[in-house]
């Protein structure tokens, strides 16, 4: 990797950190904090929010038609969704030891919280819940998808992508025949050592 693109990717990592430290200080001005994985909110607060919840009639009313007639085709997906769920957790549990790949863990990547908030009403959460699993499912499998390509291809492609993994800037150059023997061997070191 250039020297350029290694400065590019620290400050990238500094902006993503300078990120998460703005989040934080929201959890201050919205009075919350997270114990042992769970949201507490303070009492006045929860009370405010309690207050601000829509009724799920009131809710409905106001969504268009063709909006809640789309509903069961977006949560058909649920099935596809589990079922790759269940295969990508098997595929990692059975074929990641082989390889000398660290596992990806699942609450890295999927968060299921926001039915924790009182100014939801029921169709509201079970819609967060929803969006929570499937996203965070979709991440989850990009990380296990990502390691699997660091072991077994990490070559760049020929044409520029849009949001490539973390993974991507360490791949071998597209036709860089002389070095991929060393890029190879150092990605899958790489992977192996959870970097």
């Amino acid at each position: 990797m250039s020297e350029k693109l290694n400065e590019l990717l620290v400050r990238l990592h500094e902006i993503e950190e300078a990120v998460q430290q703005e989040v934080e200080k929201g959890r201050a001005e919205f009075r919350y904090r997270v114990d042992h994985g769970r949201v507490k909110f303070d009492a006045e607060i929860h009370r405010r929010h309690r207050a601000l919840r829509e009724g799920w009639i009131s809710f409905l009313s106001r969504t268009r038609f063709l909006v809640v007639l789309t509903a069961p085709v977006i949560y058909s997906l649920i099935i596809p969704f589990v079922i790759l769920d269940i295969f990508v957790t098997l595929y990692q549990a059975i074929c990641f030891p082989v390889y000398g790949i660290p596992k990806v863990r699942r609450r890295d990547h999927i968060a299921i919280d926001r039915q924790h908030l009182a100014y939801l009403n029921g169709l509201q959460k079970l819609n967060c819940v929803y969006c929570g699993y499937g996203n965070g499912l979709i991440s989850f499998v990009r990380e296990v998808a990502a390691r699997t390509e660091s072991y077994w291809c990490p070559i760049k492609h020929a044409r520029r992508l849009s949001g490539t993994h973390r993974h991507y800037s360490d791949f071998a150059d597209y036709g860089a025949a002389e070095t991929l023997r060393q890029d190879w061997e150092a990605s899958r070191e790489k992977v192996q050592k959870g970097e």
